[in-house]
């Protein structure tokens, strides 16, 4: 099944999260989707957490743990925790942040359809940064198959 999204690439950004820092790429993100872009966030996996290594697993875990069996679920693959970070700097129960979050995919890699294509890095989001976590391996941490 091909993505519509995919189909007319015209008028959307195309960022490669490698190396940057997730809340700094999100709120960059929620910002320009609340204004009407449509963006596409490649290599999810590798955006970073800033922080050491056990108290970014610790809060992470802490979150997943809370839900119960009717919720709330925190997800665990990559591309997902990035789509509900950007989500949580949306006002994502209004009319406007509805659409503005229907105008955002994520993916792990880069998908066929967009390979050779010009990457836009967001330089406010990328920082010398001494402890950091991938998402990768924060995703495998929490159990993620991918």
């Amino acid at each position: 099944m091909v993505d519509r999204f995919l189909q007319n690439l015209d008028n959307v950004t195309i960022i490669d999260a490698t190396g940057h820092i997730l809340g700094r790429l999100a709120s960059v993100v929620a910002k320009r989707l609340l204004n009407g872009e449509k963006i596409i966030i490649v290599n999810a996996e590798k955006a970073i957490i800033s922080g050491k290594r056990e108290a970014v697993f610790e809060r992470y875990k802490q979150k997943r743990d809370i839900g119960s069996h009717r919720g709330p679920f925190f997800p665990r693959m990559p591309h997902l925790i990035v789509k509900r970070t950007v989500r949580g700097m949306l006002p994502y129960k209004q009319e406007k942040g509805k659409k503005a979050l229907k105008n955002l995919r994520v993916y792990i890699g880069v998908p066929k359809e967009l390979e050779g294509r010009k990457f836009e890095e967001i330089p406010e989001a990328k920082r010398e940064v001494r402890y950091y976590v991938t998402l990768e391996e924060l995703s495998r941490w929490l159990g993620a198959k991918f």
